[in-house]
């Protein structure tokens, strides 16, 4: 499956920085997902789920909000507050 580079910062630091396969996140109107090759987006994030597959892995996050932008195969994720639920 094809990858896209994933930036994770909040306020303190940079959270991730790497390639990932897809994600799912909290939009403000509902979860979305984004795959290599999505058109560019711009978005507000509610709170919620966030969701990051790597190859043979998936990751889940809690966050608090923020902001998503996906461009150029780089989606961008800003956020005040991002914790680890569950890694498999």
């Amino acid at each position: 499956m094809a990858e896209f580079r994933l930036h994770i910062v909040t306020p303190e630091r940079v959270v991730f920085d790497g390639p990932v396969t897809s994600i799912i996140a909290p939009a403000a109107l509902g979860y979305l997902g984004v795959l290599a090759h999505h058109a560019p987006l711009l978005t507000t994030l509610g709170e919620g789920k966030f969701t990051v597959r790597r190859s043979d892995q998936i990751e889940e996050y809690l966050i608090s909000g923020g902001f998503l932008e996906v461009r150029d195969n780089i989606a961008s994720l800003l956020t005040d507050s991002f914790r680890v639920l569950t890694t498999s």
